[in-house]
């Protein structure tokens, strides 16, 4: 349903991320003004500087995002010019005007807010434990790589919170009327009778004979055609936390050393099963209204009291929870801090015995009264049921504590000796590779492979790689990853001498001369049918729309639906290219079903969507326009990705 405004959609949200907020998810732009130099800087926003190195941070991310989405198409170079920098520039500075505007109205989000939001974080909820709690010691530790502190994390989920706030509501208020969705939803799904027929450069090949005069021309005039690529054969050295790991071969002392220092991560915490009721008393409740709840609240105790075994059917009935009061109240299993009404109901909770019910204790969300259903006590597993868990924690720590150590050094060591990797493999106890590599990335290898950095490339193609063979610089390819080579053998781009590629330009050049032709008796004979308005030697009629092409190439269905229905039936004429040519005959629209009530609302959503990010995009250009802003003189930072 409606493919079109769905595909759309899909690129708006792209260039949202992209282009208008490329930073928001991870860092806020407050939090790089205590980092970095002030005096470098590429813009400034209502007084507020935007530095060269969050220009640099960000201009990776998007390049990193870029490569993620368009796999082996992405090219670096797309990247590499002023119009594209100077738009990086421009988001940053949309961005520190949006975030202004959030601090101008004073948007900010609850602890209870950013308590949910770090539980739903895909990264965080892989740090549970089997009892369901947080991995406290991992989860700092993966914050200290990234240079931050619990704390400091938590004020990143409150201010990307806060500052969502203000593109959701835009969103939200973004409307599509049923006739304009059924319109475009009618015209998205339109079907049209259409019949083809293909002139196919196979069926002129046979035709040409080109002579070795035409053959020598064609050579000499798209000779770069037939270059080959120039190579590298290298040596090269991986440093991350894993390669680390594996040269580590930990003792059983150490593993129960380490056991023993990281106890936590092998016991599972005490879990309780609750039920509760809860009487709706927010904050903001008036002080009469609140203690009419807690009257409330005091009645249905009474009654919990007398009935205990019908603590359900009471739930059910009187608790505010939409939640839980559907299921008689129940919770569920849950640890400390899992529970959003707090401390005070962790302390009630987790103090009661299985079958006992709690006095009532308040909350941020108002009166609850809890019942314990089940208890699970705290147990910790023991070395030899876990040591395999222990091996991979100590290496995973090892590796993360040794690429911390190591990566200057490393750095250093390549450096220093210039004219060997083996130093540094010895040192480090890594694995000297090999492999052929050329300036792009191949395709055959996994995008993230160290081998398929651009700056790791364009180091070993450097002059001083090439010609000297000194050791590359350690190349950080992310991800903790350092990457150091030494060419060995270089192969130059070389053109084949025309003996060596006679065969390949024979075939290219009665490929294009076929092409051409096709493309010529094509349009000779459309003129013709356009005439004659005949129908011989067509296909039979197949129905088309542009949601389904029934096997049409892009350029076909596009000129088929530009045709003007009011002129049907029609003839259009198509150049495929080295596919040769088609024309097709429109012969008419054929009747559409009436648009399913769904399918309406669906359309109605998307297209919505689609004006929202639109109206975000304006909304935020118009912050910018209202905001003090001065663009640096200095010359714009290179991208050297």
């Amino acid at each position: 349903m409606l493919d079109f405004f769905r595909n759309h959609q899909r690129l708006m949200m792209a260039l949202l991320i992209l282009i208008i907020v490329p930073g928001l998810g991870m860092v806020g732009i407050q939090g790089f003004s205590n980092y970095f130099d002030e005096s470098a800087y590429v813009a400034s926003v209502n007084g507020h500087k935007i530095t060269r190195a969050e220009f640099d941070s960000a201009f990776r991310q998007q390049i990193d995002r870029a490569r993620s989405m368009l796999g082996a198409q992405f090219d670096s170079k797309m990247f590499d010019s002023p119009e594209t920098r100077a738009a990086m520039v421009d988001s940053l500075v949309q961005q520190r005007a949006l975030s202004d505007e959030t601090q101008r109205l004073h948007l900010t989000a609850s602890d209870d807010a950013v308590r949910r939001a770090l539980l739903n974080d895909p990264v965080i909820s892989s740090l549970r434990k089997p009892g369901g709690s947080i991995d406290l010691d991992r989860y700092k530790q993966l914050l200290a790589m990234q240079g931050m502190t619990p704390a400091q994390y938590d004020e990143h989920m409150r201010y990307s919170i806060a500052a969502e706030q203000i593109p959701n509501s835009i969103q939200q208020t973004a409307f599509t009327s049923k006739t304009l969705a059924q319109s475009l939803t009618e015209l998205a799904e339109q079907k049209r009778s259409v019949q083809g027929l293909s002139l196919r450069t196979a069926d002129y090949a046979s035709k040409i004979q080109p002579t070795d005069a035409q053959l020598n021309a064609y050579y000499d005039a798209h000779r770069n055609d037939f270059a080959t690529p120039e190579t590298a054969t290298i040596q090269y050295l991986v440093l991350s936390p894993a390669s680390i790991a594996a040269a580590s071969k930990p003792s059983d002392d150490d593993l129960k050393k380490f056991y023993d220092d990281n106890i936590q991560r092998y016991r599972t915490e005490g879990e309780g099963r609750a039920s509760h009721i809860l009487i709706n008393a927010p904050k903001d409740m008036s002080a009469a209204d609140k203690a009419k709840a807690k009257q409330k609240a005091e009645d249905i105790l009474a009654q919990v009291k007398a009935h205990p075994d019908q603590f359900a059917q009471i739930a059910e009935k009187n608790s505010d929870d939409p939640g839980s009061a559907g299921k008689g109240g129940d919770l569920g299993y849950f640890a400390r801090g899992q529970i959003a009404g707090g401390k005070a109901f962790d302390d009630a909770a987790f103090g009661l015995k299985k079958g006992e019910v709690s006095s009532i204790v308040e909350s941020d969300f108002g009166y609850h009264i809890i019942q314990a259903t089940d208890v699970k006590p705290a147990e910790t597993k023991p070395l030899d049921q876990v040591k395999d868990q222990v091996a991979k924690d100590y290496a995973a720590q090892a590796g993360t504590k040794g690429f911390v150590d190591d990566a200057q050094g490393f750095t250093d060591t390549v450096y220093e000796k210039s004219k060997t990797l083996q130093a540094a493999a010895d040192k480090y106890k890594l694995t000297v590779q090999t492999a052929t590599v050329g300036p792009k990335a191949n395709p055959q290898l996994p995008q993230d492979n160290p081998l398929n950095n651009a700056k790791f490339l364009a180091a070993v193609f450097a002059p001083d790689s090439v010609k000297e063979h000194n050791n590359t610089q350690a190349t950080d390819v992310g991800n903790n990853t350092l990457i150091s080579a030494r060419v060995t053998d270089y192969k130059p781009s070389a053109v084949p001498a025309f003996d060596a590629v006679k065969d390949a330009v024979r075939t290219k050049v009665i490929a294009e001369q076929a092409a051409a032709m096709a493309k010529k008796e094509g349009e000779a004979k459309l003129a013709e049918l356009q005439k004659s308005k005949a129908t011989d030697g067509f296909t039979s009629p197949i129905s088309v729309s542009r949601n389904d092409a029934q096997g049409l190439p892009p350029a076909a269905l596009a000129a088929i639906f530009k045709t003007d229905a009011a002129k049907l039936p029609a003839y259009v004429g198509v150049d495929l290219g080295a596919d040769g040519y088609a024309i097709y005959r429109v012969n008419g629209v054929d009747k559409a079903a009436p648009v399913a009530a769904d399918r309406l609302t669906g359309a109605q959503q998307q297209i919505s969507q689609v004006y929202a990010q639109a109206d975000m995009e304006a909304y935020v250009n118009s912050l910018k326009a209202r905001s003090k802003v001065k663009l640096s003189t200095a010359p714009m930072p290179s991208s050297n990705q």
